[in-house]
């Protein structure tokens, strides 16, 4: 069907033909060709094998689409790398929840066939998200998936291993880890949430040896105590300076533990005196380490009390922490009991609490990796964006501690090392000979992932896509992996390749719910993209209820580009809405100039002076909206970005131009023009709306082939107009002047009036014609309002009541004159400029800037 017989967009239909018609082109997997300086690539934060899309991979897809889209229209060489993690804890736990359901356990089959198992369950499920992922119109290289367990990628994840190790770097120890008793591994930092707790703080008292007194310490867990190996003060401390050198008596137990000085002791909290328990407490354990103590287990990988203290042995910890206080108790050791309230970490997968244990792990030294890749960051070859994530990337690397770098996994890439006996063989194949084991960990996910730019591209071998495609130019990320993903990245592509893994790390917001709660399926504050796309129940969050209508894709794209921001952001509808009416808008406008312009007419812009101001007008507004949305772009300034294009088609092309030219003959002229203007505004908007814009693009005469592949020449089109700019901004609000009056008077919306215009060098067509005026030349006629605007004079003649008018223009200017103090004095007030979120703050500005516009119009 052509668009002449077409009279609405319908995404449902569209969307599939246009993705296929993308595939099939191949126009997504470029030959590895040219230089990466000459390219532009981006590798997509691989999303989990076990993943569905979710409001975070829309919005990053949006956003990196959006410059993949971008830079091939300037012609580079653009490949958007696409591939799955295979998420160690996250896909077991999937596995192992099928095989309980089946009525046996990972632990019964073994591990060659649970990791047969995994295999299958990838098989399953894996591509779910990838074909998500089209649904969103994503332009990666689907024909060169890769996957962090694929056979290349495993022979570049045990050479890192094994050269770092060869370098010293990758070691085994016992040191405190995450430990998750539910999955029975150590976990990274981003798989551990922290929850608010309400407990009690225990005030316990530690009798002196020799009999003098005692010490009261305090503490949340007071079943941990049967590890303690010290008391320590602050060595500042007054109240305990004496007792240095002395010793205390464990209560229950019976141990002696030497009384320590240690500056990290707070003076302030509790009774100033910490009970150090270095196999149970992060803290703690350096400070054992310092003063060179020894490092007791009284809970067990199980998550079960040891046999430390045998009375305990077995017991949870929740039923350890019940007998020690009775025991306490009935000692008469308890000086208080205060209500406390604190952060508790808890793991994220198996939502069980996490219990900081001493472990034999493999851990890698970061001193090393961690200086150069400060150094890049403050030498600008990675730029992070915006600055004040550059500074949190710096502070966390000057402070880094060993990585825990092994996992108690299956699923995963198994560590390359071999015992037998006392000997240790460590390399990318076996050993030789009989009697070796290999170590049964897996490696933390986030040490595969660490290669991801340079390893999905072929790495150790020195591919054509490493060499065309490498350095990558951009990576688009949230915040809470900077530290775990990004600046590991840097690390290990310094390391390995010698360069930066990326020249920009854009940070983007976190889209809350409505209500600003964190989106989450089982809180019911969780947005489905999908459902957005294609209409469906809201979820509980949105109190008014009912269901989404379909937004279509290029609506919801627009809708996350114009919420993007560097800070957190709430989810709005209203933007989501405001995409689709654009893609509604471009779509009628399109069909609008197509039904209307000649036959065999080809895009060619009026040129030079002689041409009419409104056409000038338009192409100059055309060259501010490119240049401005080039600029945007390369600033990652995605909102206005995306909003900035809104105002140019919704406003400037559809609300004036295509009203100037009403009652124009569309004759071979203005024909060409408007085909350029609409050929122009596709290209311009295909970034953001890349599905509505397509489909018009091969309707448009004098077009070939596909949008997606169009590139633009230096310079398309005209440049800025300045005159015309002028002549047709005056248009624009002695009209909105005049519709002001006529609100006001009740004029009916299609009455002319008669009026006398003055000083309007000219342009009283136009301004008759948008206004609803018939010009009259009789000086003599006596006004019955004068309407002063730019320079120029309107003498309404007839149709309003004067007084009547001006009573009610000057109510809505006071109306506009309230507002308008009121957001000044809020944007004048440092409290909510600096603490407010930057798009509230943003909001408000333009609020402001939109009474302003209003009251100069009435004015």
């Amino acid at each position: 069907m052509s668009l002449k017989d077409r009279k609405r967009f319908e995404p449902s239909e569209v969307e599939p033909r246009i993705v296929q018609r993308w595939l099939d082109s191949g126009l997504f997997h470029p030959d590895p060709e040219g230089t990466a300086q000459e390219n532009f690539s981006i590798a997509i934060p691989p999303p989990n094998v076990t993943g569905a899309l979710h409001m975070g991979h829309a919005l990053n897809g949006s956003i990196q689409d959006t410059l993949i889209r971008y830079h091939r229209q300037r012609g580079r060489r653009s490949k958007w790398i696409l591939g799955t993690d295979h998420a160690g804890i996250a896909t077991q736990t999937q596995v192992e929840k099928r095989l309980k359901e089946q009525g046996t356990s990972r632990e019964e089959i073994g591990r060659p066939a649970f990791i047969d198992r995994t295999w299958e369950w990838r098989e399953e499920f894996g591509g779910t998200i990838i074909e998500q992922f089209k649904r969103l119109g994503a332009s990666l290289d689907y024909e060169e998936e890769r996957f962090t367990l694929d056979e290349r990628y495993v022979e570049a994840v045990l050479k890192v291993f094994v050269d770092l190790y060869n370098k010293g770097w990758i070691y085994r120890d016992n040191y405190m880890v995450n430990w998750d008793p539910g999955s029975g591994s150590a976990i990274s930092d981003l798989e551990v949430e922290e929850r608010e707790a309400h407990d009690t703080l225990f005030h316990i008292a530690y009798p002196l040896t020799d009999g003098s007194g005692e010490v009261v310490v305090a503490t949340v867990r007071p079943e941990t105590m049967l590890a303690d190996v010290a008391v320590a003060v602050h060595p500042d401390d007054e109240r305990y300076q004496h007792l240095i050198g002395q010793t205390v008596t464990l209560p229950l137990v019976g141990r002696e533990l030497p009384i320590i000085a240690d500056e990290y002791v707070k003076t302030d909290f509790g009774t100033g005196c910490l009970k150090i328990t270095p196999g149970h407490d992060p803290n703690d354990f350096e400070i054992g380490r310092r003063h060179g103590l020894p490092e007791l287990s009284a809970i067990g990988e199980d998550g079960r009390m040891t046999d430390l203290v045998p009375r305990y042995a077995g017991l949870t910890v929740a039923e350890a922490q019940e007998a020690v206080v009775a025991d306490l108790d009935a000692e008469h050791r308890i000086r208080a009991r205060d209500p406390y309230t604190h952060t508790v970490p808890f793991s994220h997968r198996s939502g069980q609490r996490i219990e900081p244990l001493i472990s034999l792990q493999w851990f890698m030294k970061m001193d090393e990796l961690a200086a150069p890749a400060i150094q890049v960051v403050r030498d600008g070859r990675v730029r992070i964006h915006p600055e004040s994530q550059s500074r949190r990337y710096v502070d966390w690397l000057e402070n880094i501690r060993p990585w825990c770098i092994s996992r108690q996994l299956w699923w995963g890439h198994q560590i390359p090392v071999w015992y037998r006996g006392d000997e240790t063989y460590v390399g990318t194949e076996p050993p030789e000979g009989d009697g070796w084991t290999r170590d049964p960990d897996v490696l933390d996910t986030w040490f595969s992932s660490a290669l991801w730019p340079f390893a999905t591209l072929g790495w150790p071998a020195d591919t054509p896509e490493l060499r065309a495609f490498y350095p990558t130019d951009v990576l688009s990320t949230a915040r809470d992996i900077l530290f775990l993903w990004v600046a590991r990245m840097v690390m290990m592509g310094l390391e390995f390749t010698g360069e930066v893994p990326f020249e920009d790390v854009y940070v983007h917001s976190v889209i809350q719910a409505p209500d600003g709660r964190r989106m989450s399926k089982s809180l019911g504050t969780g947005i489905d993209p999908l459902t957005l796309i294609d209409g469906g129940p809201r979820p509980p969050v949105f109190t008014q209820g009912g269901t989404f209508p379909s937004y279509g894709t290029d609506g919801v794209r627009f809708g996350l580009l114009a919420m993007a921001s560097t800070q957190d952001v709430r989810f709005s509808e209203e933007k989501v809405a405001q995409g689709q009416a654009l893609a509604n808008k471009l779509f009628n406008a399109t069909r609008f100039v197509l039904l209307n312009v000649q036959d065999g007419a080809a895009p060619a812009p009026a040129a030079g002076p002689e041409a009419p101001v409104e056409d000038r007008w338009i192409l100059s507004r055309l060259a501010s909206a490119k240049a401005d949305f080039a600029a945007r772009i390369d600033t990652f300034d995605f909102s206005k970005a995306a909003l900035g294009l809104y105002d140019f088609v919704y406003g400037e092309l559809c609300d004036w131009y295509l009203e100037l030219i009403k009652g124009r003959e569309f004759d071979a002229a203005l024909s060409g023009h408007l085909l350029h203007v609409v050929r122009e505004t596709l290209v311009l908007a295909h970034p953001v709306i890349p599905f509505v814009t397509e489909e018009l693009w091969e309707n448009v005469p004098g077009t070939e082939g596909l949008l997606a592949a169009y590139v633009e020449g230096p310079g398309d089109g005209p440049g800025r107009d300045e005159a015309a700019e002028r002549d047709v901004a005056r248009v624009i609000a002695t009209v909105q002047a005049v519709r002001s009056w006529r609100d006001a008077g009740g004029v009916k919306p299609g009455a002319f009036l008669r009026a006398r215009l003055d000083g309007l060098d000219g342009l009283e067509p136009l301004v008759s014609r948008l206004a609803r005026l018939t010009p009259v030349d009789d000086g003599a006629a006596e006004p019955v309002a004068v309407i002063p605007v730019a320079g120029a004079e309107v003498f309404l003649l007839e149709g309003v009541d004067p007084a009547e008018a001006a009573a009610k223009i000057e109510a809505a200017r006071r109306t506009l004159l309230a507002e308008i103090q009121r957001a000044d004095a809020k944007l004048s007030n440092p409290g909510f400029v600096d603490k407010a979120p930057a798009p509230v703050v943003e909001a408000e500005r333009a609020k402001l800037e939109r009474l302003r516009a209003e009251l100069e119009a009435l004015e």
